[in-house]
């Protein structure tokens, strides 16, 4: 059964860091693509970044963000850095099967539950 646990969210500061974290279990990473998406209210959810054979980060973030993951213990980490109002959102991992990443959510057949990330200004 795979699952997908984040954790890192919180309330911070305009120009703060914040790291979100996500678990994979049940699942083999090297094997699956991973994207970092977010949800702000009355919005669509949007991606935030991807990682697999490539690598992606939406404009909104790119220069200010960096997705890693670690293979060997299953984990994909998404570090924002001079975070703003507008980063504000619920951020979701997922995983899709295939090292291609996608991002579009439809492609993503697995979901967390996600974490709260709110930008005080």
């Amino acid at each position: 059964q795979v699952q997908l646990v984040e954790s890192g969210g919180g309330l911070v500061q305009t120009g703060d860091s914040l790291r979100v974290s996500c678990a994979a279990s049940g699942l083999t990473l090297s094997r699956y693509a991973m994207g970092w998406f977010r949800q702000a209210p009355g919005k669509e959810r949007e991606v935030v970044g991807t990682i697999g054979s490539a690598t992606y980060l939406a404009p909104s973030v790119k220069g200010r963000s960096t997705i890693s993951r670690d293979i060997a213990k299953n984990t994909v980490d998404l570090q924002m850095n001079n975070l703003k109002p507008e980063d504000t959102a619920i951020y979701y991992c997922a995983a899709k099967l295939g090292t291609y990443p996608s991002a579009s959510a439809a492609d993503y057949e697995y979901w967390g539950q996600g974490t709260q990330v709110t930008v005080s200004s």
